[in-house]
């Protein structure tokens, strides 16, 4: 397959390493510190599979010392001794302060609206912050991947306050104009359903991605980009959204990852880079 010159282009920036602050920044980083600064004050976090398991590490030896972490296998207010290798590694359990059944974290926890912010994952988003972790193609029967599914992402987006999204690829492919399947759907996609039940939080409000933070502010707006990273072009942003994005009139630049917090990142919480790949 040969790329077109835009194809190039684009690979050539999202494989690009900056140098900040006389030390190399992978995207990984990038996406790891942003994650984790978004959870400033935050008290109680559901912290999914991947980057939002380790940003949440960072989080708490950082701008959260004291947040409560939970973990879909079961565990609350976990303190690992080091980076769980997945949401059930038996790390978790030492220094915890409980271990309970899945189906005890669901009915209790996340049902019981005791999540500040679930921090996930996903295939897909739309402009509303309905997400897609399913299949990818339209024929259910044989679709063109199929992917692991819900997992707890729709609980979470049921019971938690709110949803906070890093997303690895910012991609037309990712950021569609209607999914492939919806897994977990926010609240307005809810309000507008004939059955069930409304989310209990305001679903979708920040999408973290390798491009800039989209943001979220009403159940009936969209996502709307309000900060890119340094050295991204907006216009990059949006051409890479399958929707007409659109981009705040406040549009700020991100601060790049200190010393420090790539240096916990590295050196203390993921050196053998499980997630930092």
């Amino acid at each position: 397959m040969t790329l077109s010159a835009h194809d190039t282009t684009e690979t050539q920036t999202r494989n690009q390493i900056c140098e900040i602050t006389g030390s190399e920044v992978t995207s990984s980083e990038l996406l790891a510190v942003h994650s984790a600064r978004a959870l400033a004050g935050r008290n109680v976090v559901f912290a999914g599979h991947g980057l939002p398991t380790l940003a949440v590490s960072l989080a708490q030896q950082t701008v959260s010392p004291d947040v409560e972490i939970v973990y879909e296998s079961g565990v609350t207010g976990a303190k690992p001794p080091a980076m769980p290798r997945s949401i059930s590694d038996s790390i978790l359990v030492p220094g915890a302060a409980s271990v309970m059944p899945m189906t005890h974290l669901f009915n209790y926890i996340l049902q019981g609206q005791r999540i500040d912010v679930a921090f996930l994952g996903a295939a897909q988003v739309d402009k509303y912050g309905n997400l897609n972790s399913t299949l990818i193609g339209e024929d259910w029967e044989h679709p063109d991947s199929r992917l692991p599914g819900s997992g707890g992402a729709i609980e979470a987006m049921a019971g938690a306050a709110e949803i906070f999204l890093v997303m690895r690829r910012h991609t037309p492919r990712t950021f569609v104009e209607s999914l492939d399947f919806v897994t977990s759907p926010g609240p307005k996609k809810a309000a507008e359903a004939e059955t069930g039940s409304m989310p209990a939080g305001a679903g979708v409000t920040h999408v973290i991605t390798d491009l800039g933070i989209m943001t979220r502010f009403d159940q009936d707006e969209e996502l709307t980009l309000t900060a890119v990273h340094p050295g991204v072009d907006p216009a990059e942003a949006v051409r890479q959204t399958g929707w007409d994005l659109q981009v705040s009139s406040d549009l700020e630049t991100t601060q790049s990852p200190t010393q420090s917090e790539l240096t916990l990142l590295r050196e203390s919480l993921d050196p053998s880079r499980i997630y930092l790949r």
